[in-house]
């Protein structure tokens, strides 16, 4: 597994993110103007773009996490964890010492198990129930530890 971190959203992330959000789950505004501002990470299994996410500022040393996916054929892999995982080292890379992010309710647990927080704010996207969630990040974190957030 090998990841590539790009400033400009690259073809293979938009694949994964039409693929899982808008094919597979239905969602119709899946690219917006946050893609500009943000760092895409994409994960290769070998030459294979099997997940991507992406990470950007938000306020202050607040970064914000989104987009997480994971192509349904690579799901029960830790995959989604590892690229949580990168995403994190990533934003810390960049400053970064919390880290926010929207997700889908029915996922809640797995970014639980990954240290996240419910924040109390719970909405709709596109009429999908989704919670805001944070974790604290520390320069001393280690970088070892599916679906959409914003």
């Amino acid at each position: 597994m090998w990841y590539e971190v790009s400033e400009a959203i690259p073809e293979d992330a938009k694949a994964i993110r039409k693929a899982v959000f808008v094919e597979e789950q239905g969602f119709h505004n899946e690219f917006d103007r946050t893609d500009d501002a943000s760092l895409h990470i994409v994960a290769y299994e070998g030459d294979e773009p099997v997940g991507v996410c992406r990470v950007f500022p938000d306020q202050g040393q607040t970064w914000t996490l989104g987009r997480l996916a994971v192509l349904k054929s690579y799901r029960g892999q830790h995959l989604g964890a590892n690229l949580v995982a990168k995403a994190e080292e990533t934003a810390r890379s960049h400053g970064a010492d919390q880290l926010t992010l929207h997700a889908q309710e029915r996922v809640a647990g797995f970014y639980k198990s990954l240290g996240y927080r419910d924040m109390g704010i719970h909405d709709q996207d596109e009429g999908c129930p989704h919670m805001w969630m944070d974790k604290p990040l520390t320069n001393n974190a280690g970088c070892e530890s599916e679906d959409r957030a914003s």
